[in-house]
C-alpha cells in the first residue's frame, strides 16, 4: 500500500508492505533509490512494515525486497515490465 501527503512543501511517500507476506526484513527499492537495499529498509510499526520516503514530482518505479532473495510489487499500483522478465509496480507521485 502506498499513501502520498505533503509535508513542508515535500511529497512524503510512506510505503506499506502488503498483507500477508511473512518477513524478517523488508526494504523499498526503486529508480528513485538506484535500487539500493540500504537506502530505505522498512521497519514494523504495529505489526506491518513501513516507511517514509520523501520524493519529488514524477514517475517512479518500485518492488519490495523481502528477506534478501523475495520480491513483491505493490497490490494497489499498476506495473509495467522489468528487463529481467518479471514486472515493476509503478507509483505517480
Amino acid at each position: 500500500m502506498v499513501e502520498i501527503s505533503e509535508k513542508n512543501g515535500r511529497k512524503q511517500v510512506i510505503f506499506t508492505l502488503p498483507e500477508g507476506i511473512q518477513a524478517s526484513e523488508a526494504s523499498v527499492l526503486g529508480d528513485f533509490n538506484d535500487w539500493s537495499p540500504q537506502q530505505h529498509p522498512m521497519r514494523q510499526e504495529n505489526g506491518r512494515w513501513r516507511v517514509a520516503v520523501a520524493l519529488e514530482p514524477g514517475e517512479y518505479q518500485f518492488r519490495y525486497l523481502v528477506n534478501g532473495t523475495e520480491w513483491y510489487n505493490d497490490e494497489q499500483c499498476e506495473c509495467c515490465a522489468n528487463p529481467y522478465g518479471g514486472e515493476n509496480s509503478l507509483l505517480q507521485v
